[in-house]
């Protein structure tokens, strides 16, 4: 029985490692718009970012979801080196594409807003999940969160992007009112706190 070549296991690992990524940027493509986008959650993600501007600037939310990617990948080139870097790129891209693509889409299902908190909740954490298991960020908060946490490794990761989703909270407390602040916040924890079961897992 022939045994795998170290370069043939290389490349499978490496296709699985896209594979992860792109099936990641379909969940969180898919939740932002179906959930996120017709609920108004502001969670303080790039997406959230977007809602906030989209109501001041009066631009549409995937144009500016685009810009904010594009300048979070810069930022992921600059700190977080050239592997990760090529991997965002796979995750930035499949993530425009899918999240443009449900956004343009005009189907509805939205259910009511505990249920697509949930579905949404679970969907987020499992998306941020494979692209952070396959060696990517998802080219939201978390590229700044993954700096935080490189130098400051007692910093977890779901607790980084916990607070900075916070700090993104406040600025939407000023176009989108408490209410929508209160379930952001909710939604963060949840998330984040089921991104860290995931990672807890991943290490085990």
């Amino acid at each position: 029985m022939k045994t795998k070549q170290p370069q043939t296991i290389k490349k499978q690992s490496e296709r699985d490692a896209i594979l992860k990524i792109i099936f990641g940027n379909i969940l969180l493509g898919f939740a932002y718009a179906k959930w996120m986008v017709p609920h108004a959650i502001i969670n303080g993600g790039v997406t959230s970012l977007s809602l906030v501007l989209s109501k001041v600037l009066n631009s549409d939310v995937a144009y500016l979801t685009n810009i904010i990617t594009i300048g979070l990948l810069i930022v992921c080139w600059l700190f977080l080196g050239r592997g990760r870097f090529l991997k965002s790129i796979v995750s930035s891209v499949s993530y425009l594409f899918f999240f443009t693509l449900f956004h343009r889409w005009e189907f509805s299902i939205v259910l009511n807003l505990p249920i697509d908190f949930l579905l949404a909740s679970l969907l987020i954490a499992a998306g941020y999940y494979f692209c952070l298991s396959a060696g990517s960020s998802a080219v939201g908060v978390d590229v700044i969160a993954l700096i935080i946490h490189q130098k400051r490794p007692a910093i977890s990761l779901a607790k980084a992007i916990r607070w900075l989703n916070y700090t993104i909270l406040v600025l939407g407390f000023f176009t989108y009112g408490w209410q929508s602040i209160v379930i952001g916040l909710l939604f963060s924890f949840v998330y984040s706190w089921l991104l860290e079961r995931f990672l807890q897992q991943e290490s085990m």
